[in-house]
């Protein structure tokens, strides 16, 4: 259990570094999409800093269980907007919103799960 609660926790957090980086740089991607959902440009910086920290807060959370969990809390609810704001546009192209919900609910249930057993 405590191998995978590693692995999925450390791979969210890593793919969420990687989302924060184009949010944060400037990358064209994200640019797109905000277009496309109607989100202001504005935005993109405040989401990269969201997508960071809770990158950030999953590692923090092998040191302190409540922080990964919080991050971790975050991210599903983040992730569930994310999807909603393509739905509200009528996209269908969900399946990286999907893909990032189900690690962050991957983690959270496994952060739970570690904290229980500790």
């Amino acid at each position: 259990m405590f191998a995978a609660y590693v692995t999925v926790t450390s791979l969210t957090a890593l793919f969420n570094a990687i989302a924060a980086y184009t949010y944060l740089s400037g990358h064209d991607y994200p640019k797109a999409q905000a277009d496309m959902k109607r989100v202001p440009r504005s935005w993109l910086p405040i989401l990269g800093l969201l997508l960071a920290a809770g990158a950030l807060g999953l590692l923090a959370g092998f040191a302190v269980p409540l922080l990964g969990i919080l991050a971790a809390v975050g991210l599903v609810l983040y992730f569930i907007g994310a999807i909603i704001a393509h739905l509200r546009v009528g996209s269908r192209q969900l399946i990286g919103g999907i893909v990032f919900l189900a690690f962050a609910v991957a983690s959270l249930v496994l952060n739970l799960a570690a904290g229980s057993q500790v």
